[in-house]
């Protein structure tokens, strides 16, 4: 009975060591790939919201804290010791769905480049639709000067979704508290300090051989 018993973990324990070995290997395969395609997602959504500005998002960003969502990588697009530009994601807790991921870009007089949004579980044909030009495009060139970033339907600037009121209340609260961060710590923020890469931890394109 207890050989048996013995046996039988021997062989469980033998085939978690062979799925362990199998994982690692894939891992080891993929790893490069996955990370090359996540700089090409990140190098998209900043070209969205800083149109016309050149970012290396290996090296242009600096590390701040923010109230709401702690550790955020602040993307800067500087010709000098100052950025003329900057990105960074913000998270609406308060989707219909829950969490909203939005990249935002502000220029340094305060002003937005535009709003990226990065992942989303809102109701498909519905809050969903926050993903289209025809939301996003109405935030570029407002600020916290001349927008109340309020839906309409409270009394704000911002034109919800016909259906769907949640998800652009929670994207236009969001974008608004990183619009007040960006003020509150403008100068910390637009200070440039590049990052030193080293070599091997390049993310350029994986070979295809």
């Amino acid at each position: 009975m207890f050989s048996g018993i013995g046996r039988l973990v021997a062989v469980l324990a033998s085939i978690c060591f062979v799925a362990g070995l199998a994982l690692a290997a894939v891992y080891e395969v993929t790893k490069e790939p996955i990370a090359y395609q996540l700089k090409l997602e990140v190098i998209r959504s900043l070209t969205a919201v800083l149109p016309g500005m050149d970012i290396d998002p290996d090296r242009d960003f600096v590390d701040l804290q923010r109230p709401e969502d702690g550790h955020v990588k602040v993307f800067q697009a500087a010709t000098g010791d100052k950025a003329d530009g900057i990105a960074f994601q913000v998270r609406a807790p308060d989707g219909y769905s829950g969490n909203i991921f939005v990249m935002m870009g502000v220029l340094a007089d305060g002003t937005l480049g535009g709003i990226e949004i990065l992942n989303h579980a809102e109701t498909p044909g519905l809050g969903s639709l926050i993903i289209e030009d025809s939301f996003k495009d109405q935030f570029k060139g407002r600020s916290l000067d001349d927008t109340n970033f309020k839906v309409k339907k409270d009394g704000g600037d911002i034109d919800q979704i016909t259906g769907a009121t949640i998800s652009p209340r929670a994207v236009s609260g969001a974008v608004e508290k990183g619009l007040i961060w960006f003020r509150d710590e403008k100068e910390k923020i637009l200070t440039y300090t590049p990052q030193v890469i080293e070599e091997e931890q390049s993310t350029d394109k994986p070979d295809e051989g």
